[in-house]
């Protein structure tokens, strides 16, 4: 048998397919009922994305003018019915659903989980500002968790050694998809906690659908990131896609590169600034040395520096005259109190017993006892008698 006579090409076996679903009239027109899944709004204006169900899926396109006439925005998870027109494309020889206008039908089941937990964790205040750590400034080691193989290591470790080659990256292998990935991944936030196997830890993984990113929305990576005593930085999927451990990480980055940029500072940018922080240093040095010089040429020209005595002449006749009225205090003071002195000893005198005895009078005495009456006296009672000009014993008889 001659099967090149036969054979078509595969561009004509698309064309001819196409051909065929473009003559079917029920394909033209449809609409499809399914979940979202693998959404991506291309920068041109374009939705590529998958509709699916338990069991089928199938790729859709829908183009910019009929995207801007939606009154939402599609995310993975939603389920939504979809009108449009099945075709061929025949390059890559697939089939897929053309859509010129879509409809919300709620939310995928596992949105809805994602969601319920979501409002849980928050409740229970996992996403807390002020239980967010600070990101080291100068970190020396970063723990990476995420698969050993695939770009995202390479973009992590190209990025960090070009902004600091003497940084060290530390990774520890998990599994990132599947349904053995959330607990692995808790128990390397572990480790790395226990051993203190880095200064900052990146969580990453490249972007996917709703179910390719679930480990990242499991309670138990969220909790394992919570209790970590190191800083978290989450960088899961791509810069549109959120995560639960998007919300409980220290710090969210939407891609694994920029996780690397926020983690490791350019040491070359830190020098620069350093050296224009010398500079200026410099710069303010000098000015601020030129300028103490002119204050103490100032300084020294003034009369207080060529006549500092001039500066207690006020003061040392201040002190004179202090010295003079308190002078004129105390001598004020003592004839004043001399001259009470001298009335009270007069007073004194006039009062003395002494006085007394110069007009005749006599003081009895016995036992230095001053007799006043005769009844303190009995016979031969020894007594001594004080006259103005001395003493005399006698005795009662």
């Amino acid at each position: 048998m001659n099967y090149e006579s036969l054979a078509i090409s595969v561009t004509e076996l698309n064309k001819y397919i196409k051909d065929k679903i473009a003559s079917d009239e029920a394909l033209a027109n449809i609409i499809v009922k399914g979940e979202i899944s693998n959404f991506k709004n291309h920068y041109t204006g374009h939705m590529y994305f998958t509709l699916k169900d338990e069991n089928s899926l199938i790729k859709c396109i829908m183009f910019k003018t009929y995207a801007q006439r939606l009154n939402f925005m599609p995310k993975d998870g939603m389920k939504v019915f979809a009108f449009g027109g099945v075709s061929v494309f025949e390059r890559d020889g697939v089939y897929q659903i053309y859509v010129k206008a879509m409809q919300e039908d709620g939310v995928g089941a596992l949105y809805k989980q994602y969601e319920k937990l979501k409002q849980d964790l928050e409740k229970q205040g996992l996403f807390d500002q002020s239980h967010k750590k600070k990101i080291p400034q100068m970190p020396k080691i970063i723990g990476v968790l995420t698969s050993k193989t695939g770009s995202v290591i390479r973009d992590i470790i190209n990025v960090s050694t070009r902004r600091n080659p003497n940084v060290y990256i530390r990774l520890l292998p998990v599994p990132v998809q599947g349904e053995d990935a959330a607990p692995k991944i808790a128990k390397g936030i572990q480790i790395m906690n226990e051993k203190k196997l880095a200064d900052v830890i990146i969580l990453a993984r490249g972007g996917g659908s709703l179910e390719d990113l679930w480990p990242f929305n499991e309670e138990v990576v969220a909790h394992a990131i919570y209790n970590s005593e190191l800083p978290v930085i989450s960088a899961v999927g791509h810069e549109t896609d959120f995560t639960i451990a998007d919300f409980v990480s220290d710090l969210r980055a939407p891609t694994p590169s920029a996780a690397a940029e926020l983690a490791v500072p350019d040491i070359y940018e830190i020098k620069q600034k350093i050296n224009t922080y010398q500079n200026r240093l410099k710069v303010l040095l000098s000015k601020k040395l030129e300028i103490m010089k002119l204050r103490y040429e100032k300084a020294k020209s003034s009369k207080i520096f060529k006549e500092p005595e001039k500066l207690f002449y006020d003061d040392y006749i201040k002190l004179d005259n202090i010295i003079k009225n308190m002078q004129n205090l105390i001598e004020t003071k003592q004839q004043k109190e001399k001259t009470k002195y001298i009335e009270l000893v007069s007073k004194l005198d006039a009062l003395s017993p002494l006085k007394t005895l110069t007009r005749g009078y006599s003081i009895i005495e016995s036992n230095n006892k001053i007799i006043k009456s005769i009844k303190e006296l009995e016979k031969d009672q020894e007594i001594e008698i004080k006259l103005i000009d001395g003493k005399k014993n006698a005795k009662i008889i």
